[in-house]
């Protein structure tokens, strides 16, 4: 009786090592009551910002508890990142309890995580509860390769640019209801009506430049600030530029 070899295991699939560039979600306090309504406020107030992205849940910086005590409702954190888009992966420096929980959910125990970064620049990704970076899903989406993207036609309202990996340079103006993202920094030789959010990847030392500051939402490495606190008189419809200092966003007028 004849029959077909049985495959070999070398010809039809290898096992690789592999990076994969993660969000860090780094808990801090215990209590889903200290950082579960300010986790979900942030993410609400972007409901389009993620599209599945991987997430690694971090315990290392809770308060210390017994092998056998669980500190976090790991899956009411799930669910809530689930609702918005977020694909928890794994889970790093829990205890016992809190690592068979991620386990028996189907997370993987003590991700080897590789943080995204910006080119040429060795910024670490930020990793605090109320700051989520994230990478935007967008409709042109520019190769990491690049440094500088140019963008010379005025984007309307529902229209987004996002220049991975790179600086963004726009040379008309973004109207309200569009949204310019850049993992570097954003210059924008025209009116800035609508949302502008640079360092999207966690990179502090990004900034905002703009001929005309009118924005609807000012975003440096997850610290951002809408138009419910309106541009202070300094700034507002003037050439600018915003930068971040610590944890707060600091807008600096321009002589030009």
């Amino acid at each position: 009786m004849s029959g077909k070899p049985a495959p070999r295991a070398q010809d039809s699939f290898d096992f690789k090592s592999a990076s994969l560039s993660l969000l860090s979600l780094v808990l801090k306090q215990q209590e889903s009551e200290s950082w579960g309504p300010a986790l979900e406020a942030t993410l609400a107030a972007t409901p389009d910002a993620f599209h599945h992205d991987p997430v690694l849940i971090d315990f290392s910086q809770l308060p210390s508890a017994p092998r056998d005590v669980s500190r976090v409702d790991l899956q009411a954190l799930l669910q809530l990142l689930r609702r918005y888009r977020l694909q928890p992966v794994g889970v790093q420096g829990g205890t016992a309890a809190e690592l068979q929980a991620a386990l028996d959910l189907g997370l993987a125990d003590s991700l080897d995580a590789a943080a995204p970064q910006r080119a040429n620049t060795a910024e670490p990704v930020r990793e605090v509860v109320r700051e989520v970076v994230r990478e935007v899903v967008v409709e042109r989406e520019v190769p990491a390769a690049a440094n500088t993207v140019i963008v010379d036609k005025p984007l309307r309202s529902g229209q987004q640019v996002y220049a991975k990996g790179a600086d963004l340079v726009l040379l008309a103006a973004v109207n309200n209801g569009a949204e310019v993202i850049a993992d570097g920094s954003i210059h924008v030789y025209a009116p800035l009506r609508g949302k502008a959010i640079a360092g999207a990847r966690g990179y502090t030392g990004a900034r905002i430049f703009a001929t005309c500051l009118e924005a609807e939402l000012l975003s440096i490495a997850g610290i951002y600030r809408t138009s419910e606190h309106p541009l202070p008189a300094a700034v507002a419809g003037k050439a600018a530029q915003v930068r971040l200092d610590g944890e707060k966003l600091v807008m600096e007028a321009l002589g030009l």
